[in-house]
C-alpha cells in the first residue's frame, strides 16, 4: 500500500480531510464552456467528471480537456478533483494515468464511482502511488473519494471508508443506488410512492456517515437532479445536514448559495461554539475548577466536544466570530 500516514485531529478528522465541502460542483469534462464557467462559481469544491458526464465516445478527449484545465489554474482555494470511471470499464486505468501524470501537481483527489468493496480503494492507492514516485510528486498528497451508489457498496462501507489512509470522504450517489434496490421512483432524492412515514433513505444516509465519521472522513451527500427547483434542493439538503453531512453536490449555479449556506453553522451557533471552547479552556486551564459555566448553561466534556465540531465547520466556512468571551460574563 502506498498511501501516507494520516494524523486525526481531535475531532476525528486530519485537517485534509477537514477542508470545506459544503457545496461541490459537479463539471463536465468535456465541456469547455462549462469548465470555464466553473472558475466563476462560489464552491468549495469542483470536480471534473469523465464518468456519467461524459459520453464513450468523447471519454479519450476529456482527459486532455480536463489536464489542461486543471494545469491551466485560476480555480482559487477550492478542492480541485475528478472523477474517473468506474472499475468495471475500460476506461479507468488510463483515466487515473493520465491525469495524474499531467496534472498532479494541481488535483486534490480522485473521485472513484460505484465503489464495491475495499479492494477498489487500494488498486487507486496503489495506482497513485506508482504514478507519483514515477513523476516525483509527494506520495499520498492525492486523495481518494469513494462513492457509494449500490447495495454492494453500502454493505461494505465500513471496510471501504478504511481501506486507505488516502480516503478523505465518502459520497452517496442516490440515483444509482435507487436503482440497485429497485425502488419504485423516477425522482432523484424524493421519498417513493407509497412511503408515507418517515424517510426511505435514512437507513442509507446513517450507514454512510457512521463508516465516515468512524474513520475521521467527510460524509458528502449526492445530487439533487431537479436543477431549477431551488426550494426543493434546500429541502433535500437541509435533511442531510441535519443528520451531521459535511456538504451535497451541486449541478447548477442556482444549488450553490443553499448549499453553503445549509452546510454552514448559522452565525448564532457558531458564535456560541466559541464562547463554550473559551469558557471550557478558562475554566480548566485558568481557574483549574471542573465545574465549568458559561452564563446560566453548565459545560461538560461532551459540551466542548459538540462545540469543537461546529466551530470547525464554522471557520472553514469563513464565519468570523462576533461576540467576545468574557470569564466574569
Amino acid at each position: 500500500m502506498g498511501g501516507a500516514d494520516v494524523d486525526r485531529g481531535e475531532n476525528g478528522m486530519d485537517a485534509v480531510a477537514a477542508r470545506p465541502r459544503r457545496s461541490v460542483l459537479a463539471v463536465p469534462g468535456s465541456n469547455p464552456r462549462f469548465i470555464a464557467k466553473a472558475r466563476d462559481l462560489a464552491v468549495d469544491a469542483f470536480f471534473l467528471d469523465l464518468e456519467d458526464a461524459v459520453a464513450p465516445a468523447a471519454k479519450d478527449e476529456a482527459r486532455g480537456l480536463v489536464v489542461r484545465a486543471l494545469a491551466e489554474g485560476g480555480w482559487g482555494d477550492r478542492i480541485r478533483s475528478v472523477r474517473v470511471n468506474d472499475l468495471s470499464t475500460a476506461w479507468t486505468y488510463r483515466d487515473v494515468i493520465e491525469v495524474v501524470e499531467g496534472a498532479g501537481a494541481h488535483l486534490d483527489s480522485l473521485v472513484l464511482p460505484k465503489v464495491t468493496e475495499a479492494a477498489q480503494v487500494r488498486w487507486l492507492d496503489t495506482l497513485l502511488t506508482q504514478i507519483e514516485r514515477a513523476v516525483g510528486l509527494e506520495v499520498g498528497r492525492i486523495g481518494i473519494e469513494a462513492q457509494i451508489e449500490d447495495a454492494r457498496g453500502l454493505v461494505a462501507v465500513d471496510a471501504i471508508a478504511a481501506a486507505s489512509p488516502r480516503v478523505e470522504s465518502l459520497v452517496y450517489g442516490p440515483a444509482d443506488f435507487m436503482a440497485s434496490i429497485n425502488m419504485k421512483t423516477l425522482v432523484v432524492g424524493e421519498q417513493p410512492p407509497g412511503y408515507d412515514v418517515g424517510d426511505a433513505y435514512h437507513y442509507v444516509l446513517m450507514r454512510i456517515l457512521m463508516a465516515a465519521r468512524a474513520n475521521g472522513l467527510q460524509a458528502i451527500d449526492g445530487p439533487y437532479l431537479q436543477v431549477r427547483d431551488t426550494a426543493a434542493f434546500t429541502r433535500s439538503a437541509r435533511r442531510t445536514a441535519a443528520l451531521g453531512f459535511d456538504g451535497k453536490w451541486v449541478l447548477h449555479p442556482a444549488q450553490v448559495d443553499a448549499a453553503n449556506e445549509v452546510y454552514a453553522p448559522d452565525q448564532d451557533d457558531y458564535d456560541h461554539a466559541e464562547l463554550i471552547l473559551d469558557a471550557y479552556a478558562h475554566a480548566t486551564t485558568v481557574q483549574r475548577r471542573g465545574a465549568v459555566m458559561l452564563g446560566a448553561e453548565m459545560l461538560d466534556e461532551a459540551s466542548r466536544k459538540m462545540a469543537l465540531v461546529v466551530a470547525a465547520k464554522g471557520r472553514a466556512a469563513g464565519l468570523r466570530r462576533t461576540r467576545a468571551f468574557s470569564p466574569d460574563a
